[in-house]
């Protein structure tokens, strides 16, 4: 027997999860590999379920909210792109398909759409084969869901585009682009800042042995290291007092 994968679809309880119970009345077909949990709205969603999600045995995630202008709550949908935008690039950054992650738009009559968005992404799951949850991805995921979970990346994601509309007290405001870099810069700091913590958690490493295990420049290792140290996160290994500092989770 082939491979299945096993799916974990976020409804929009207004729009989506109506469709999906549209598709079942109507008996269009799909595929029995998603697990539905129904949300008010997918803006509700939290991106950090998305690696839990990964971490509990799933292949792949959906999210599937209102069309673009059609949310009960206005917005909630354009939080929900944003949200799952910065959830891809995450994955992206720790060599994950950001396939595996799909945002999509089903209204509440269209049951016909929600059984072909569904049965399509089962088929490219198919094709990617299993989530390969060794303890190495295990490790990243867990500095995805600490990244996401983390003051910065929320702060970012709740208020960040909102200084794109409103000005600051010198009556300036900040471009799209300066911001998605902005976006970009903190998304990457924290994940690698997090993957540090982690690959210190069961060992005591060298600075230079945690740039070769994440592969980045000793400089910028060092640089995280510095501010993990002063964040009382890490600290260093007193049995190696004299020796090269080992960092440990503290």
């Amino acid at each position: 027997m082939g491979f299945e994968p096993k799916i974990l679809s976020f409804l929009c309880n207004w729009c989506a999860y109506a469709g999906a119970d549209l598709a079942g009345v109507s008996r269009f077909q799909y595929p029995p590999n998603t697990r539905v949990i129904r949300v008010m709205c997918s803006g509700r969603v939290d991106p950090a379920f998305i690696p839990k999600a990964f971490l509990a045995g799933y292949d792949a995630v959906t999210v599937l909210g209102c069309h673009p202008g059609d949310c009960h709550y206005l917005t909630g949908n354009v939080q929900a792109q944003q949200k799952m935008d910065l959830t891809h690039k995450l994955l992206a950054m720790v060599q994950i398909e950001p396939e595996r992650l799909l945002l999509d738009w089903v209204s509440a009559g269209e049951g016909e759409r929600f059984s072909r968005v569904i049965r399509e992404f089962v088929e490219k799951i198919r094709n990617l084969g299993p989530f390969p949850l060794d303890q190495e991805m295990k490790r990243k995921l867990q500095a995805i869901e600490a990244s996401l979970e983390g003051e910065k990346i929320r702060w970012m994601v709740g208020k960040g585009y909102e200084l794109i509309e409103k000005e600051n007290v010198y009556g300036e405001r900040l471009s799209r682009e300066k911001l998605d870099k902005l976006i970009e810069e903190t998304v990457r700091n924290e994940l690698i800042k997090n993957r540090i913590i982690g690959v210190v958690e069961s060992q005591h490493l060298s600075a230079k042995e945690i740039s070769h295990a994440l592969n980045l420049e000793l400089k910028e290792t060092l640089s995280h290291l510095s501010l993990l140290v002063v964040e009382g996160k890490i600290g260093f290994d007193p049995s190696e007092e004299g020796k090269v500092p080992k960092y440990i989770r503290k």
